[in-house]
This record gives structure tokens, sequence and C-alpha cells, in this order.
């Protein structure tokens, strides 16, 4: 199972050409599987039965929430297909296990005064260090474009150094998408190009944001910059840089874009999952009327 598992996973990286960090969580649900079933005294997967798949499930709802459960099952079950389609299964005990539905919930989102608080408290001008120069500029491209923050740490400076007003964005399954660059952005990244990459440049990479020591920047790094904004505009919620995807987007629909145009520049491969937002818009809708009519 083990030699079956590494082949999928090469297939996917290679054939389907699945992102880094995708590939790291189905790694680590597969290992998932593969322990269970070892405990379960399953040493091969013709082993395996409908009635097994159902006790892998049940006990991923008893350690996991919804959605993580799901994705776990979900690896699971194109382990099964994968062999089933490799002729090394002849029938596919996992096809019928459904995943768990995840609770719907509507994105957390910042108003845009608060996104503004947010900007606007990193330092700028004379007290800008080269580190405050930088961290406005993956602020200002965190809300700007919508990206995902695997997507900005991804960047080289080759890919700004084009066109000034769009940036190439290479998505999920390594699709390319192009996204405006606005005039604060586009800014943030150019005064970061000339007074904080290269002092933080010490030749080891091509990454556009680099940490103190010269290396990439790291996604839990971006996250700490982003927590610590947050901190200094004392905004009091949780946010990620989900949150500035989430605000991006419901903030170009309030202003009156269509679901298709913010599909496209969030890169999602289905317009259901932008429509999300449209709920967003919905709701406070709900709200504002609950407060303001007589009748409500």
């Amino acid at each position: 199972m083990e030699e079956l598992a590494r082949t999928w996973l090469n297939h996917l990286a290679v054939e389907r050409g699945l992102s880094a960090n995708t590939l790291s969580n189905y790694r680590r649900d597969l290992r998932r599987y593969l322990d269970w079933l070892a405990e379960a005294g399953i040493d091969s997967l013709d082993q395996v039965t409908r009635q097994h798949v159902e006790a892998y499930l049940a006990h991923l709802r008893g350690e996991l929430a919804a959605a993580s459960a799901s994705r776990a099952l979900i690896v699971a079950r194109g382990l099964h297909k994968f062999a089933v389609a490799e002729g090394l299964l002849a029938a596919d005990v996992a096809a019928e296990v459904s995943p768990p539905a995840a609770p719907k919930h509507l994105p957390d989102t910042l108003s845009i005064a608060q996104v503004t608080r947010l900007l606007d408290s990193v330092p700028t001008g004379e007290a800008a260090t080269p580190v405050d120069v930088r961290d406005l500029a993956l602020l200002e491209l965190l809300y700007g474009t919508g990206a995902r923050i695997s997507e900005l740490i991804s960047l080289n400076v080759d890919d700004v150094s084009g066109d000034p007003d769009i940036l190439r964005v290479r998505g999920k399954g390594d699709k390319e998408r192009l996204v405006p660059l606005g005039s604060q952005a586009r800014a943030a990244v150019q005064a970061y190009l000339v007074r904080g990459r290269p002092v933080m440049n010490q030749g080891k990479t091509p990454a556009l944001f680099l940490n103190t020591r010269g290396g990439a920047l790291s996604r839990q790094s971006a996250w700490a910059i982003l927590k610590q904004s947050a901190q200094r505009a004392g905004l009091e919620q949780d946010i990620s840089p989900h949150t500035l995807r989430h605000s991006f987007a419901t903030h170009l629909l309030e202003g009156g874009a269509d679901v298709r145009s913010v599909q496209e520049l969030l890169g999602h491969s289905s317009v259901t999952t932008t429509q999300i937002y449209t709920h967003v818009n919905a709701e406070s809708l709900r709200q504002a009327w609950q407060l303001a009519h007589p009748r409500a």
C-alpha cells in the first residue's frame, strides 16, 4: 500500500499538476488512512470492504472537523479509485461512501474602513524600515489582488518586472491568471523593490518577498506579519490572509462587479464557489432591513 500511495502522489504531481501545498495535505491524509488500516489489521487494499471505509469515516468524524474529515475521506476514496484504474483492484469499495457535508458559513470579512486601518498601521515615509516597506507591499497585494498567501509568497521578482498594471499569479493546479494591479498596490511593490528588498537580498533566491536573512518569506512569517499589523490597528477579530481575500471579493461585489469577473480574479474553477460572497451581501442587506424597517 505504501508503494501504491507513492505512485498515486507522483501521478497527482506530474499528471494533475497539484501544488506542493495540496500534495502535502494529500500525503498527510494518506498517512492517516494507511495508519488506520494497519491498526485494523489490514495490510493490502484488496482486503478493504465498504464497511471498513464507513468505519474509517466514523473515526474521522470523531477526530476532525467536518471539512477536514471530508477531505481525508476524499483522499482515501481517491487512492481506491486510482488502484481500480491501474487494474490493481477489481472493484471500488469506497466509491459509495459519501463524505460528511461541511456546515455552511459565511466567510469572515473586514469593512473598507477596517482594511484602511490595517494598511495605515504599517509605518511609512522616513520612519519606515525595509521590513515595514516589505510588509506594506505584502498587505497591499493581499487586499489589492485577492490572491492566496501561497500565491504571493511564490512570486519571483521577474513576475512583477513586466507590465506594471498586471500581476501574473499561479494558482491551484499551476493555473496562471492575470490580476490587475491598482495604483496603491503598485506603488507599495515599487517602493519595496527600491527600498526594501535590496537591503534584505543576499543573492540566495529570486523570490519577491524575502525574510531578514535573505531567504524566501514563509507562509508562517506572512501570517505573523498580518497578525502584527492587525494588532497595531486595534482589530480585535481573528484575521487570516484569507480574510483579506474574502474582503477583496466582497468589496468588489458591493461596488458593482459581476460575479463572473470576481470568479476570474479569484481563480475559482466554479462560479458556485464565488457565489458565497453574494450571500455575504444578502446577509448585510437583511441586517440593514431588520434594523431600519418598521415592519421588520
